[in-house]
């Protein structure tokens, strides 16, 4: 429980904090799946990717210096469960998240000061049902630094082939069912619908 708090708060507050810097963009998974909808321009998406992969690397070989002796594997994310049922775990945990992402980030109907609230919110309900099969990580990046700073490498492809998969399917999903969003002056500009997260 207390996991999946600090996930989701720290997102939530992250969300708060860079969302109108550069749309809190945390989550290779993320960026893509919006470059692939058309809701983030496609031209930014390497260095977006290498930035995110740089921060996460950082923090990870951070802790690594902080706790030369301590717990080895620092945050990396391996499954509980057979390849196959982790992969499926990380894709809909991935695409649940993505879905609420999407309609709080580009839907003009979206309660847009709430965003950071549904996403953090989202992480932690995430967090607390797939944490113990998966290490919920629902982000390569998040997955990557830790492995780097580790050495632990065990089933990592799942973490990056299940949250890519999860994220393009949530936001073709909200895409599927959000319908036609009413066109107006009050139109959300192409930075501000870019709100993203872990």
């Amino acid at each position: 429980m207390g996991v999946a708090l600090v996930f989701g708060l720290v997102i939530m507050a992250m969300v708060f904090a860079t969302g109108h810097l550069s749309g809190a963009h945390l989550n290779p998974a993320v960026t893509l799946a919006f470059a692939l909808t058309r809701h983030f321009p496609s031209r930014d998406v390497v260095a977006y990717v290498m930035a995110q992969v740089g921060g996460a690397t950082v923090a990870a070989l951070c802790l690594r210096a902080a706790w030369p002796d301590g717990p080895g594997d620092l945050g990396a994310t391996v499954p509980s469960v057979g390849a196959g049922g982790a992969l499926l775990y990380e894709l809909l945990l991935t695409a649940v998240l993505m879905f609420v992402i999407t309609a709080v980030a580009t839907d003009v109907r979206a309660v847009g000061s709430g965003a950071a609230l549904a996403i953090g919110g989202t992480v932690a309900l995430d967090a607390l049902f797939g944490g113990p099969v998966t290490g919920a990580s629902m982000n390569p990046a998040r997955s990557f630094g830790p492995a780097l700073a580790a050495g632990e490498w065990q089933d990592f492809w799942i973490y990056v082939a299940g949250p890519t998969a999860g994220a393009v399917v949530g936001a073709l999903a909200y895409q599927l069912v959000r319908g036609q969003a009413p066109p107006g002056p009050e139109e959300r500009t192409e930075r501000e619908t870019c709100i993203v997260l872990r």
